[in-house]
């Protein structure tokens, strides 16, 4: 493929689903399931395309390439345009392929909802936004993309806005529930207080540098970074306003309380958030800055640059953590792979944070953070997935509510499992190769980080085991055999729920047998993407064997430690949690602790879903309750009657000649135009 072909296919990537979304409801009117395969339709198409842009992969000399078009010229020249590089193909095609297979899931698990239209909608949108902000070549457009993903995710949680007791998410109680409306709000204004303040560090990078174009930047990054420097402490000010918009969109302390109740959405939306789109936007925009600070503090010289990576490293690893030991005690279902999520995502944080600490990590730090988002999304798709089909199965989102699925949801059990053992990271499963090499990295860049993640590990083993134990095994709940007495259909979930799960499986399992050579292509890769000089820096891997055979022997006892408990708990039943805890005093504070969320939820509840609803009704009662009254009614009232009294002076014979003159010359005009009207309408 040429570059004008690969440039026409990046630009298809992300119009077609954006332009068919619209089309959606019109081909609805004349036949809904025409719409439904139409809306599967348009997410095949964008996939293909950005297939198409892979084997440009294999030249990443001739990369990159880049299109524009002239948007506005005054008062400034703006241009919208793609950018190809080996960055934007990688996520461009995770991100295309896995939302395709996820929406083929949805033909099925979607299947009688009343409101099909407005969820293809949205779902189409939400990937032709997520492809935009991947594929643009600048800030501008980016933040456009940036923008509309966050208000899709706001649409696809809050889907059952009409907040059905059934769909609400929380508890049980006495703990609190959220409804779904209330789901979304919160994921739109936490996210958008951290996209407020990255638009402030685009405005400022702009400022300096007079360009929001990525390759502009790049070539300029050492004149605009020396006059940013010269003020002291706006590098330090500019590397937290652009981080703050990632860690929102990426679920990353401290934003990290949104994820949790996204889960109101449907099961796809659940996966398309989780493993695809939104949560990886974060990752992509820190990917795509590192090269800026990377060059500013160790060719360059400023040390300000500095604290880019360690803010970083220090809030991936802390949320990987953090998220960990929520997931451990969760009871809903799809919440325990929520902190899952939110404690993945820390790891590629962490991985692109110490990339800069050591000047010679540059490379296997960018490389193992792209690595374990590949392979993250594909394994925690297939989860969300399985969970939704088992959701969908036992009509309750509690895993006390389930139990002995293995028995009869045999297919949804095996891709399950799989992805799981990913997910611990076991070799030779994707996961185990991609967290191995993002813990090797933080080891040589910091001690005290390589433990956060030892302990990360351990405790994503204890969590994956138990999830596993309570839903796929032990005693089935009543509620489960009573559904499944009634269920006529295939508890494993209509073909297209079980072909998209069994899909995101092989890929998993042919990822795992080729980790290695995976790893090696995208090191080589990934050495094009960094401009500035330094695609030689770091490029070969300075690890010895000592190193890899103590990570992983490490890692490997750290995963024993986390997963042998969960196992005699949860799966053998040798003994159970509520003995453990009535022992141990510390043990029940600690559960409490990680049960109430650390105490963040509460605070950012209070701080933005409270306050929110508590303005829009103050603004309801006070402002647009008094502007209707006036407006509908006082001053449709006052011109009435000047307008009655005007006419009854008008008609009133009286001793003032000029009433009785307008009257006249009134009737006058009046009969004039009607003479004028009936003329040409007889013409």
């Amino acid at each position: 493929m040429n570059v004008t072909n690969a440039i026409l296919a990046a630009w298809a990537s992300f119009l077609i689903p954006i332009i068919g979304s619209a089309i959606i409801p019109i081909v609805g009117k004349l036949d809904k399931r025409a719409a439904d395969l139409f809306a599967l339709l348009l997410s095949f198409l964008s996939a293909v395309a950005t297939l198409l842009l892979l084997p440009h992969l294999l030249q990443p000399v001739a990369l990159p390439y880049e299109g524009n078009l002239l948007w506005l010229e005054t008062p400034i020249r703006i241009n919208v345009g793609v950018l190809i590089d080996q960055l934007s193909i990688i996520m461009a095609n995770v991100v295309a392929v896995v939302s395709f297979i996820i929406m083929v899931y949805c033909h099925g698990y979607m299947k009688g909802e009343s409101s099909r239209l407005r969820f293809w909608m949205w779902m189409n949108t939400f990937i032709g936004s997520m492809l935009l902000l991947i594929l643009s070549n600048n800030f501008l457009t980016l933040f456009v993309g940036w923008k509309l993903v966050g208000i899709c995710s706001y649409g696809l949680i809050g889907y059952y806005y009409q907040d059905n007791r059934d769909y609400w998410i929380g508890g049980p109680a006495p703990n609190a529930f959220v409804k779904p409306s209330e789901a979304g709000l919160k994921a739109l204004l936490v996210t958008g207080v951290g996209d407020m303040f990255m638009l402030a560090g685009i405005f400022i990078m702009y400022f300096y540098a007079g360009t929001l174009n990525f390759l502009e930047l790049y070539d300029t990054a050492p004149i605009w970074l020396a006059e940013m420097a010269a003020t002291p402490g706006m590098i330090i000010l500019v590397s937290l306003l652009l981080l703050a918009g990632p860690m929102g969109k990426s679920a990353q302390f401290p934003f990290q309380e949104w994820l949790p109740e996204a889960m109101a959405g449907p099961g796809p939306v659940s996966a398309l958030i989780h493993a695809a789109t939104m949560v990886k936007s974060g990752v992509y925009l820190v990917a795509r800055l590192v090269p800026f600070f990377y060059y500013g503090w160790w060719i360059a010289g400023i040390e300000e640059a500095a604290w880019f990576f360690y803010v970083t490293a220090w809030i991936g690893a802390g949320t990987a953590l953090l998220a960990a030991t929520q997931g451990i005690v969760a009871v809903e279902l799809k919440k325990v792979l929520a902190y899952s999520t939110a404690s993945q995502i820390g790891y590629m944080m962490l991985a692109l944070g110490v990339s800069g600490f050591v000047p010679d990590l540059l490379v296997t730090g960018y490389t193992s953070s792209l690595f374990h988002l590949v392979n993250h999304a594909m394994f925690k798709a297939c989860l969300f997935l399985a969970a939704g089909t088992v959701i969908h199965t036992v009509h309750s989102i509690y895993v006390q509510n389930m139990g002995n699925l293995r028995k009869f949801l045999p297919f949804t059990w095996g891709c399950a499992l799989v992805a799981a053992i990913s997910l611990i990271g076991l070799p030779p499963f994707p996961g185990f190769w991609s967290k191995d090499a993002i813990l090797l990295v933080t080891l040589e860049a910091s001690p005290t980080l390589f433990v956060f993640g030892l302990i990360t590990a351990a405790l994503t083993a204890f969590y994956t085991i138990r999830v596993l134990g309570l839903v796929f095994h032990g005693q089935a709940a009543d509620t489960v055999t009573e559904h499944l007495k009634h269920n006529d259909h295939d508890p494993d979930g209509h073909t297209s729920m079980k072909l998209a799960t069994g899909s995101l499986a092989i890929i998993i399992l042919g990822i795992g047998f080729l980790g290695p050579f995976l790893e090696d292509f995208l090191r080589h890769s990934v050495a094009g993407v960094l401009p500035l000089g330094l695609t030689t820096i770091g490029a070969a891997s300075t690890d010895s064997e000592s190193s890899h055979g103590l990570v992983m022997g490490l890692s490997l006892i750290c995963i024993a430690a986390g997963a042998l408990p969960a196992y005699a708990i949860y799966i053998a039943r040798t003994f159970t949690a509520s003995a453990l805890l009535e022992r141990s005093f510390l043990l029940r504070k600690l559960q409490a602790i990680c049960w109430n969320r650390w105490g963040f939820d509460h605070v950012y509840h209070r701080l933005f879903v409270d306050s929110a609803a508590r303005l829009a009704t103050l603004v309801a009662e006070t402002i647009e309750a008094h502007w209707n009254q006036f407006l509908h009614f006082q001053l449709p009232k006052f011109l009435l009657q000047q307008a009655a009294s005007g006419i009854q002076r008008l008609r009133t014979e009286t001793d003032e000649l000029r009433y009785n003159v307008s009257f006249v010359l009134a009737l006058f005009f009046g009969l004039l135009l009607a003479m004028l009207f009936l003329n040409f309408s007889g013409n």
